[in-house]
């Protein structure tokens, strides 16, 4: 029986899949079945669905009609999906299908536990499939879903299934994905075969539906367990009479756990101290993890300022000036080797010169190839990064967090980049 007194876990995971695989189907499914939608928008779908001639609602009006809105700029809510049951919460993000929108599917899996991606039934693993597995693999995704759909129109075909399962098992393990952190399932989007509900046309399948499987995998993230680290958002100094001593660093836990009585140390300045207390609004705590945002209080008077990141002593980045990383280009304009272009990792943001281009991902291949001259819109590649100021980072295959960062357009203030720490230069 579930305690309705205790908040519900929350999951955020990323859809993924080629064009017409039936992912707006699928998540118009999701939100159907679990009641997300109001009852006026299901009466629009199913009148809609009978002028269309269908016999079953198209739920992937569910979907389309929300894009429709965003593209009429009615409401700038919708590229992500919100819906729950009574056990946990979910955040959806939803990303295109078309091979021009790469950039899409690392931004939005970026911060995802887990992903479903999507194969039609009739045509199995494809190209597309193959560059969103390894774009999954390069963010470290901890978790995927392989939804086989439409397996209603080859008729439940259980040996064909069986063999799109076995050249998926190939493709992930080639990747680097752990056996025990992919789970196959075969539904059917449009009749809701295995989505909410099992389906009596696959008594061959024991395994769980979509939606038992999103409320029963795990949903600490994926930095939980890892060093503490915080990047320092803001300094707290109220110059009050009663508080004139009174210095608190404000941010989010971005990994592990800190209490008070830890030590800490302060980079990139490098000075050691102790946590004297952990505050929210609502008073202090004996420990605070990541996600939590809290304000942090040091035995000692130090300067933290914003852009400062505080870690554990026991276990600290390294800080770097110049970077090895993995970059997806998200700009129209090329990026060359000597570009000046802006870095924010954390809350710091510095001067960054682009050394050279090792290479360039080939997601037909799921290999890097030979280093480019540029890097085209959607290119997923390894630079070398040199920083004006150094940077406390970790391996993003460590620590996705403090392991990410973004590139920005001097000028404009546009984001050109999203990159991963591999190494510090010299490991």
């Amino acid at each position: 029986m579930v305690d309705s007194t205790q908040p519900r876990a929350l999951l955020r995971f990323a859809t993924a899949g080629s064009v017409d695989d039936g992912k707006s189907t699928l998540v118009g499914r999701l939100l159907y079945d679990t009641k997300s939608v109001l009852a006026d928008q299901i009466e629009a779908v199913e009148r809609a669905s009978v002028d269309k001639g269908m016999t079953t609602p198209d739920l992937s009006l569910l979907v389309d009609g929300l894009r429709a809105e965003r593209e009429q700029g009615i409401t700038i809510d919708v590229a992500y999906r919100y819906f729950g049951t009574p056990t946990r919460e979910f955040v959806l993000a939803d990303t295109p299908g078309h091979v021009q929108y790469t950039r899409n599917t690392v931004t939005r899996a970026s911060t995802a536990e887990l992903a479903v991606l999507l194969v039609d039934a009739r045509n199995g693993v494809v190209a597309q499939t193959r560059r969103h597995a390894a774009v999954l693999s390069l963010l470290r995704v901890p978790r995927l879903v392989l939804a086989i759909n439409k397996i209603d129109l080859i008729d439940y075909d259980e040996g064909k299934i069986r063999d799109i399962e076995r050249e998926f098992a190939e493709l992930t393990r080639s990747l680097g994905f752990d056996d025990a952190t992919i789970q196959v399932i075969p539904v059917s989007a449009l009749v809701g075969d295995n989505v909410a509900t099992h389906s009596e046309h696959t008594p061959w399948y024991d395994g769980p539906t979509l939606l038992e499987h999103l409320e029963s995998v795990p949903v600490e993230g994926p930095d939980a367990d890892a060093p503490f680290r915080m990047p320092v958002q803001y300094v707290i100094r109220p110059r009050t009479e009663e508080l004139h001593d009174y210095r608190g660093y404000a941010g989010q836990v971005a990994s592990g756990t800190v209490r008070p009585g830890d030590e800490v140390v302060v980079l990139p300045e490098g000075h050691r101290t102790t946590v004297s207390e952990v505050r929210t609004a609502d008073g202090p705590l004996d420990a605070a993890s990541a996600g939590l945002s809290v304000t942090v209080l040091l035995a000692d008077d130090i300067d933290a300022p914003r852009g400062a990141l505080i870690a554990a002593a026991s276990d600290t980045p390294e800080v770097a000036a110049e970077i090895d990383a993995t970059l997806c280009w998200l700009a129209e304009k090329p990026l060359t080797p000597g570009a000046r272009l802006l870095l924010k990792h954390g809350t710091r943001t510095t001067q960054v010169i682009v050394g050279g281009l090792s290479a360039r991902l080939d997601t037909d291949t799921v290999s890097y190839a030979d280093a480019p001259e540029q890097l085209e819109i959607n290119d997923i590649g390894r630079i070398l990064l040199r920083t004006a100021d150094p940077l406390p980072v970790d391996p993003y295959a460590r620590i996705r967090t403090t392991g990410g960062f973004v590139l920005i357009d001097p000028p404009t203030g546009n984001t050109l980049a999203a990159g991963l720490v591999e190494r510090k230069t010299g490991e």
